[in-house]
Formats: structure tokens, sequence, C-alpha cells
């Protein structure tokens, strides 16, 4: 049986693309122009693809703070005018965020995380990706572990993202 919001496309991870900064500021100009009235700080590029020269699944992670979740809702969802799709994963409910992809869930090039700016999950995003940005090491011991997982997870998303957690831990931790 499928479960609601659960991706069943294949985890694949391929070689850095030096065009993914561009795929990322061509969207952030357009999703916080959308978001501008509850917007706090900047729209972020976050996950792998936002480190340079690291291996990554080819989908653009994009987080977006905003001041809170009731005001946000109805803004939050203009973005489908603007070509992104609701993709709720299970948690979203409960951690008071929203998940959109780009350009429809199937063939994402992009995944947009919006959030309350008071959560506390968003800051052990950026604080992974800056420490994976600083440290050529980890970032390579981190691409070595992605494809060993996506070789043996390839479609099971939620074991991918359990196996790869306790590095993410130690990096944070470090």
């Amino acid at each position: 049986m499928q479960t609601p919001g659960v991706r069943l496309d294949e985890i694949v991870i391929v070689p850095y693309d030096a065009r993914w900064p561009e795929l990322f500021e061509a969207q952030r100009v357009r999703v916080a122009a959308v978001l501008a009235p509850v917007l706090v700080g900047a729209v972020e590029h976050i996950g792998s693809t936002a480190v340079p020269g690291l291996p990554a699944k080819p989908i653009i992670d994009m987080l977006a703070r905003v001041s809170g979740h009731e005001a946000a809702g109805p803004v939050a969802a203009r973005l489908v005018e603007i070509g992104w799709v609701a993709a709720p994963e299970p948690p979203d409910g409960a951690l008071r965020r929203w998940s959109y992809c780009y350009p429809d869930v199937a063939r994402r090039s992009h995944h947009l995380h919006v959030v309350e700016h008071a959560s506390d999950g968003w800051p052990t995003w950026l604080a992974f990706r800056d420490r994976l940005r600083a440290d050529p090491a980890a970032a390579a011991r981190y691409a070595a572990l992605k494809t060993e997982l996506a070789a043996r997870d390839r479609h099971d998303r939620v074991a991918y993202r359990a196996a790869k957690a306790p590095f993410i831990e130690a990096v944070l931790d470090s």
C-alpha cells in the first residue's frame, strides 16, 4: 500500500552540476517575490546541491522562513500561481511547514521547504550545509555515504534518510 506524500521516484546521485546555483537563483527570485509579505531573511539554497563539488540527487532544495504558520498559509498557497505544486510530506502538518515542488512532483527540479522562522529544525539544515562547504573531507565522506545508500536504498527514501542521519549528527556535533 502506498503512503500518501512519499516520493516513489528512484534515488539517483549524480556528479555536481555547476548550473545548480543558477537554477536555484532563478527560482529564488520568484519564490521570494511571492513570499515577501511573510518572508523572514533570505530564501536559502540548502542540501547537497548547495555544496560546490558534492554529488547529489539533481533536485535543488530551498528553504524559505516565514513569520508564522497562520499568517503565511494564504501567501504560501500563492506559490501555485508561479508554477509550484504543493507536495505535502507526512510530518509537514505537525511541524507547521509546507513542501512544494517545481515544476511537478514526479519530475521535480526544485523542492521548497516553507517553515516558521521560530521552528527549531531549519538552523541545522544551514549549519550542515555550511560545515560541508568548509570541510572538503567531510563532504567527500558524505558523498561516498550517499552513493552507497542510494545504491542500497534506491526505492526507499525513508531508509535512505534514516541511514544518513548519524553522519549528519556527527558532522553537526563536531
